[in-house]
């Protein structure tokens, strides 16, 4: 009880705290400065750079067939409802005058690199998500800028220069809010969440725009009625641990405002891989072999280009119904070239011939990589050489 006990009644010593009960301090848990930089629009925003004829329409990065994916979505065709991962045939319905164009990874690549080089003129630790975004320490900088805000505005401006395209960000304490800031004055703006803010934003927030809640896990809290972040802090941790198991830690953490992770400059890939979808089902092993094996030496490329070993073959099938299926095999020893990734893929999709359904994807992941061990004997490194 805070302010002492009432009248009459028998002194009580509280308990200490659950290990895990913690309470947001900001003495203790605002102590850094976090920014995440995000991209607008990044493929998109790319293409329509390059390309002066595309400025101001929407426009789409995918493929236009009938079995086409938007990658990616111009903010002109987002206002009809196009978003990224979304089937060509529905974003067309949304926006007739919709333009697509297929993407160009290596120039979306070369951009990103320019990217990451402008954060690292400002600090050392960077966490890259993905091509267009990244986590930034900058407690301590390189340029002593005493403000993470004055400093998140010169990096954009810095990315804006050096690459002509616009950046958001976000910035507060933690990665998780700094994640969430970014998308509060997006495109091209910031936000900040500053220590004294942080567990209120965070109540006030529905769990359904929680960064790494999904659609099925906002479902299952709405059943157990939590709609907002104040709902989950009022969930003691017990509960949470039932109905979500090691993740209730990490919700009764964050609804409180607490994350303490801390941004990883070296944050290792667990996979890499790629997929196609075909514009007709095939039926015939040949033909599915073919794009495996063509599957496999690109996964193989972009494997050998990041220095990577790798001894985990993960082989992904959709079919025309879109079922799902995976096969995997782990060896002992990392693959030793591209024939062997294509040869072990094969030995993964054979057993699924004869079939009835038609596949719609096929797919290629490799995974359990590790980077090479430079104290190996060379005589070691032969056979696991990626």
């Amino acid at each position: 009880m805070v302010g002492g006990n009432k009248a009459g009644s028998s002194p009580v010593t509280p308990l200490p705290p659950a290990p895990d009960a913690v309470e947001f301090r900001p003495d203790l848990h605002a102590t850094r400065k976090i920014i995440h930089v995000d991209m607008d629009a990044f493929y998109a925003s790319v293409e329509q750079r390059d390309n002066p004829e595309l400025r101001g329409k929407p426009l789409a990065v995918g493929g236009a067939g009938p079995r086409g994916v938007v990658a990616a979505a111009s903010y002109e065709a987002r206002a009809f409802g196009v978003r990224s991962a979304m089937p060509s045939v529905t974003a067309i319905r949304k926006c007739p005058d919709l333009i697509f164009v297929r993407p160009r990874f290596d120039v979306y690549r070369a951009v990103s690199d320019q990217i990451r080089a402008v954060f690292a003129e400002h600090t050392d630790l960077i966490e890259p998500l993905s091509l267009d975004e990244a986590y930034l320490d900058v407690t301590v900088n390189k340029q002593g800028i005493p403000s993470a805000t004055v400093l998140a505005q010169a990096v954009r401006d810095r990315i804006k220069a050096v690459t002509g395209l616009n950046a958001s960000a976000g910035i507060s304490y933690c990665k998780f809010l700094a994640k969430m800031a970014s998308d509060l004055n997006k495109p091209n703006g910031q936000a900040v969440i500053p220590p004294r803010d942080g567990p209120g934003f965070v109540a006030a927030l529905s769990v359904a725009r929680f960064h790494g809640v999904g659609p099925a896990t906002a479902a299952k809290m709405e059943r157990l009625g939590i709609l907002t972040g104040a709902d989950l802090r009022a969930r003691p941790l017990p509960f949470l641990r039932e109905h979500f198991g090691k993740a209730g830690n990490w919700y009764y953490r964050i609804s409180r405002g607490i994350d303490e992770r801390a941004v990883q400059p070296h944050r290792p890939r667990k996979s890499l891989g790629t997929e196609d979808t075909f514009l007709s089902d095939i039926f015939d092993l040949e033909t599915a072999r073919a794009e495996v094996e063509t599957l496999a030496a690109k996964v193989w490329r972009q494997a050998s280009d990041r220095h990577l070993h790798a001894r985990t073959v993960t082989l992904k099938v959709k079919y025309a119904d879109f079922q799902q299926i995976t096969r995997s095999r782990t060896l002992s020893v990392p693959l030793s070239s591209s024939a062997e990734l294509e040869g072990l893929s094969i030995a993964l999709l054979d057993p699924l011939f004869p079939t009835r359904k038609g596949i719609r994807l096929l797919g290629v992941t490799v995974s359990t990589l590790s980077a090479p061990d430079e104290t190996e004997p060379a005589e070691a490194r032969q056979l696991s050489l990626f």
